[in-house]
């Protein structure tokens, strides 16, 4: 016997609201990344790395101390924000510093600390 999907009915009550969110709502893709920031803000240890990094640039051993988890795992971490581009780095020799990407980063970060933490 054939399973009968639920269908729903698509009814327009206010059209030109509907279009003028439409045109106004960003791409599949810029919608995708803007999950992947907000999903970085979704791990603790993401949290508390890029809490540092909004007080000092640090490097990859420094960052694994302050968090309390191995350097692989920060390398990983790391990774994961660059990707999101809520960090950048830069090389001292052997040694890579990590910091916030941009003044838009730490504003968003100190933002959200004075909503959730200064209730």
């Amino acid at each position: 016997m054939e399973k009968k999907l639920d269908m729903c009915e698509k009814t327009v009550i206010h059209k030109e609201i509907v279009e003028t969110v439409k045109k106004q709502l960003p791409n599949d893709k810029k919608m995708e990344s803007l999950a992947l920031f907000y999903k970085m803000f979704s791990d603790p240890t993401k949290v508390k790395i890029l809490w540092a990094l909004d007080i000092t640039e640090m490097c990859v051993c420094d960052l694994a101390v302050i968090t309390n988890v191995t350097k692989s795992a920060i390398s990983h971490q790391l990774s994961s924000l660059k990707e999101a581009n809520l960090v950048k780095s830069r090389r001292d020799g052997k040694i890579i510093y990590y910091s916030l990407a941009d003044s838009c980063v730490k504003e968003i970060l100190e933002k959200a600390v004075i909503h959730t933490i200064n209730e």
